[in-house]
């Protein structure tokens, strides 16, 4: 039975050695050894070149095209004012804004009338003796005949008192006018400092009015932006958004070039319109002086540029993939930065962008085409 002991472990191993021989022996000759494809994945998208219209943005304070500190032209007391010449008040150009007494000055008028009347009727007495004086001087020798006889120095004198008086009249016709203190445009009534029955006298300030027949907003232009400024910028049309809670948004001009650089900044400035910003004569928004306001306009047009995500240009180089998909790093000219994009140019194979790069990309690295980037949007829609 000893031999057993020895006999039944050296059975075992044989058993299983040639179980093994013979799994080995039924194993199919069709097995197949597959490579494992170690290449990094990437999607590829083409480009296509586009012409793009530059659209610059910038900002500025809306304010009046011009404020006025208005003054009384003649003196007297305050008799009325209008009920919109209040601070706040809108009122139209040429709208009586408050009235002096106008009795003194309706008195003058009518003395300068009758001083004109007399010095006319001077002047006429004048040239009718000279007319007498001519003829008889037909009669005389000519060298009784002076200027003095034929009374040519009192007929000047008589002239210079019609015209004298023609002036006088003029400035109480003015005088009579101006007891009706009028807006010199539409305007926009920031203060007013009489009441009725004050006593004005001529030159004092008695207002100040904001000019809303325009607004103004002068706004920057950085230097790097300057060369996409259009050949047209002065005379076209910009849009005007107010930063209040309505975000409204009016049409202007760019009216002009400050003409200057800032010093610090090294920005140049341009100033826009605005018409009626007060929306009197249109039912356009209203926007309000001293509201701070995002201006966009249209610059130059950019021809065959590409719009690649920013992510995909590192140090101005591009990957593409060559002919044999080996990833392949091409120096790109960055025209313009426009809402999270690079607007380029170059010389790279546009067909065959890489949008999604290996974590470690190599120029003559081989990659693994897996879908463009279009493909993989349709695939997640469907």
């Amino acid at each position: 039975m000893k031999w057993m002991k020895f006999a039944l472990p050296i059975g075992v191993l044989v058993v299983g050695y040639l179980g093994m021989k013979g799994i080995e022996a039924s194993a199919s000759d069709s097995a197949i050894n597959e490579e494992v494809d170690t290449r990094p994945t990437v999607t590829i998208e083409a480009l296509t070149p586009e012409d793009v219209r530059v659209e610059l943005t910038s900002y500025g304070e809306i304010k009046p095209l011009e404020t006025t500190n208005l003054a009384a032209q003649v003196s007297g007391e305050v008799e009325r004012w209008n009920a919109k010449f209040v601070s706040g008040g809108l009122v139209r150009r040429g709208e009586v804004l408050f009235e002096i007494e106008a009795d003194a000055y309706e008195a003058a008028l009518l003395l300068a009338e009758a001083n004109l009347a007399s010095a006319q009727a001077q002047l006429i007495q004048e040239q009718a003796q000279a007319d007498v004086a001519a003829k008889e001087a037909k009669t005389m020798p000519d060298a009784r005949v002076t200027d003095l006889y034929l009374r040519k120095p009192q007929v000047m004198s008589a002239q210079a008192g019609v015209k004298s008086a023609q002036a006088q009249l003029k400035i109480a016709q003015r005088d009579l006018e101006n007891c009706k203190v009028k807006a010199p445009y539409d305007a926009l009534i920031v203060s007013r400092d009489i009441s009725t029955g004050d006593y004005v006298t001529q030159g004092s300030a008695v207002a100040v009015l904001n000019n809303i027949e325009y607004a103004e907003v002068t706004f920057p232009i950085a230097g790097f932006d300057k060369v996409f400024l259009s050949d047209k910028t002065i005379g076209s049309e910009i849009t005007i958004e107010v930063d209040d809670i309505l975000g409204s948004q009016v049409k202007g001009i760019i009216h002009r070039d400050t003409g200057v650089i800032d010093n610090n900044t090294r920005m140049s400035y341009f100033v826009a319109r605005i018409e009626d910003p007060y929306a009197i004569h249109s039912h356009k928004p209203v926007v309000k002086f001293g509201s701070y306001s995002t201006v966009s306009f249209e610059g130059k047009t950019l021809s065959d540029v590409y719009r690649v995500p920013q992510e995909l240009v590192t140090n101005r180089l591009l990957w593409t993939l060559d002919d044999n998909d080996k990833l392949k790093s091409q120096k790109v000219t960055v025209v313009r930065e426009e809402n999270g994009d690079f607007l380029i140019q170059g010389e790279f194979n546009p067909n065959k962008v890489v949008m999604s790069l290996p974590e470690y990309p190599q120029n003559g690295m081989a990659v693994k085409v897996i879908k463009t980037t279009s493909e993989l949007v349709t695939a997640k829609a469907n």
